[in-house]
Parts: structure tokens; C-alpha cells; sequence
């Protein structure tokens, strides 16, 4: 069982983003589980002086939900083509000291827009920082859902067939990233 640890990077209650995540919840193939964790909301603005005095709790909570998750799956708006700053800042705290919980983890990113551009550009900053932080990002397929008004109901349901199946085939490709990580990294026994 691979155990995925999905972090939104809207605040908004009524956010795509996050109804977007709660879908991958639903469509999450066999072999996985997704926890959602909005622990994001609760993590103060980094401060190089409060973090010499000690990580928030918040931040030791969400380091820990990361270190424990086999992969993580990010599902967040684009805000002036990048990422929002409530991401970023949870990012920045988490990836502090020798022990940050991002190296080697495998992950995966979606992002939802009312635009036509589907957090093209979010997504690409969002790469940006994996590489730095150390994720094992998973390439391809990538889910960019434009127009997402469309695509949800009243009730911020998924109901798009088209968006349901690339969803779900980028659940299964992280499922099967994570665990070709994870076996890279099972010691093998002589014989």
C-alpha cells in the first residue's frame, strides 16, 4: 500500500484546488491511500528568528506528515504564474535543517484554473522548487485543468469524464513511481 499525503495550496473554502484533491481521494486506485492534510493554513510566515527558537508546531506536524507519507501529491492554483505564497511559505519551513522531509520523496502536481492555462505556469515554478527541495516528481502525465468551472458542480464534485481519467491515470503512475522508489531503496538479500 503506498500512502500519499495530498496538501492543497489554496486557503480558499470553496476552492477547485482543493475539491480537485478531495476527487483524487475518490479516484485514488487500488494499492493507495490519499490523506489530506490542511495543515498549510496553520503554518506561520517563515522567520529565520522564530526558527531559531524552535520549529511551530504546525511545521513539526506537517514535517512529520511528509517524512511518514511514501509520496505526496500537490494540487494548487497558480497566483501571478506562480505558486501561492501560503504553499511556498509551508515549503520554505519544511525544507529547513539536514532532515527536511522532501529529499528522495517521491510526488506529483495538479493544479485546477478558471483560465485556459490550467496552472501551467504555477506548475512550472512549483518544479522549479521540487528540484531544489529534492522531490522525486513524477513527469508525465501531467493534470492541468483549465476552465475548472465546467468541470465541477454546485457541489464542487468532479463530474468531467475527460479530467476524471487523466486524474486517475496520473494516481496510478505516482502509485507505481512510489513503489519503484521504494523497492530502489529495499536493501535485497543474497541468494
Amino acid at each position: 500500500m503506498i500512502s500519499v499525503l495530498g496538501i492543497s495550496g489554496s486557503l480558499r473554502a470553496a476552492s477547485y484546488n482543493s475539491a480537485l484533491l478531495r476527487a483524487c481521494v475518490e479516484i485514488a486506485p487500488e494499492g493507495m491511500t490519499i490523506a489530506i492534510t490542511d495543515l498549510v493554513r496553520q503554518v506561520p510566515i517563515y522567520d529565520e528568528d522564530v526558527h531559531k527558537a524552535g520549529m511551530p508546531p504546525a511545521v513539526t506536524e506537517l514535517r512529520t506528515a511528509i517524512a511518514t507519507a511514501d509520496a505526496l501529491l500537490i494540487v494548487s492554483p497558480e497566483y501571478n504564474y506562480s505558486v501561492p505564497g501560503g504553499l511556498k511559505n509551508a515549503i520554505d519551513w519544511c525544507s529547513r535543517g539536514a532532515d527536511q522531509p522532501f529529499a528522495g520523496k517521491p510526488a506529483a502536481i495538479q493544479g485546477a484554473s478558471t483560465g485556459m492555462g490550467g496552472t501551467m505556469r504555477g506548475q512550472y515554478h512549483l518544479r522549479q522548487i521540487a528540484v531544489f527541495v529534492d522531490l522525486r516528481l513524477l513527469n508525465k502525465p501531467e493534470v492541468f485543468v483549465p476552465k475548472c468551472a465546467e468541470r465541477f458542480d454546485a457541489e464542487l464534485r468532479l463530474t468531467d469524464e475527460a479530467t476524471r481519467k487523466v486524474v486517475a491515470a496520473q494516481l496510478v503512475a505516482l502509485r507505481d513511481h512510489a513503489e519503484a522508489i521504494r523497492a530502489c531503496r529495499t536493501p535485497r538479500t543474497p541468494g
